[in-house]
């Protein structure tokens, strides 16, 4: 199978004919009431449109570019001002008491924007700061002449007093805590505790980077975050029933984890190939229980019908021209 190279225009003039939404338009899921999107976070009249004036999200989980080396680049100016819309159109869809989780980058060649000139911007949203979180990648990149760069940014605010539910890594309790008299008698920290793993800090060790051999894989989707590390924060910020948003859809991975959480997801991209992506991922999930393609892609059919016809023209020409 040919790879998905979502970078090449004649690879997504295949594709484009056979995405549903067109930009501006929106695909309502009937069986969960989950929405997805086709347009700009920016446009206040279209975020207007994809909420539909349902019930506001508790939670925002939003996975911007990153304005770094391997995206389209900005002037970092340019960026934060971007960045205001879209965080002003997610206030606009959220309840007074909520979460809203930022996936943000800094390009430690260049000052390590946009990450300061974000985190400056958001101290005027409205929001409160409430945790910077570090996940750890497997495989990073560098040279011997600098520090590996392994880490992703995940930043953290809310408003009000929104729900928050403790969490627990897979990592077992392998030291001993401290220890303290309750009532006379000394015990242990871990005898305390709620659970025999140690729970979630702001550094996340235990969740394994999407890469091609694995099942959540989404073949032409860069840079894509883990099912678990979504289903985290759901599981922390939101109850059940509750509606999470997300302006930057790509693979389609916090629709997925809202489905497997029993929440009710809001997404949109603004290229159609995404928010195609995101609607087969859910009819992917929901016709095979997997909620990937591993080293494979959701085009995977169209792929072979456009090399078949290309084998079949060549065939035809070289016919013709003996």
């Amino acid at each position: 199978m040919k790879r998905l190279d979502l970078s090449d225009e004649n690879i997504r003039n295949t594709l484009m004919p056979h995405c549903r939404l067109k930009p501006g338009e929106v695909w309502h899921d009937p069986k969960s009431g989950h929405i997805v999107g086709c347009g700009d976070c920016t446009d206040t009249k279209f975020i207007q449109q994809l909420t539909d004036n349902s019930n506001r999200a508790t939670l925002a989980i939003q996975d911007p570019p990153y304005n770094v080396a391997m995206f389209e680049l900005m002037a970092v100016s340019e960026y934060i001002e971007s960045c205001q819309r879209w965080i002003n159109n997610s206030a606009n869809c959220m309840t007074e008491d909520a979460a809203l989780y930022i996936w943000m980058g800094a390009d430690q060649k260049n000052h390590f924007q946009p990450l300061p000139q974000f985190m400056a911007m958001m101290a005027g949203s409205g929001f409160d700061s409430k945790s910077f979180i570090t996940m750890r990648n497997q495989r990073g990149y560098g040279t011997q002449q600098n520090w590996m760069a392994v880490r992703q940014e995940l930043l953290c605010y809310t408003r009000g007093k929104p729900t928050f539910n403790v969490q627990y890594t897979d990592i077992p309790k392998i030291l001993r805590g401290y220890y303290k008299d309750i009532n006379g008698q000394r015990t242990e920290n871990s005898e305390r505790s709620h659970s025999d793993c140690i729970r979630a800090s702001n550094v996340w060790v235990d969740i394994q980077q999407v890469f091609y051999r694995m099942k959540e894989n989404v073949g032409g989707c860069a840079a894509q975050k883990p099912v678990k590390a979504i289903e985290r924060i759901i599981n922390a910020s939101s109850n059940i029933g509750d509606i999470v948003l997300d302006f930057f859809a790509h693979a389609g991975t916090t629709l997925i984890a809202a489905e497997q959480t029993e929440r009710k997801c809001v997404t949109c991209d603004i290229d159609p190939i995404f928010a195609e992506i995101t609607i087969r991922r859910l009819e992917h999930l929901r016709q095979t229980g997997e909620n990937g393609w591993q080293m494979g892609h959701p085009f995977e059919q169209e792929m072979r019908s456009c090399e078949k016809t290309s084998v079949d023209q060549n065939e035809l020409n070289s016919t013709i021209t003996a």
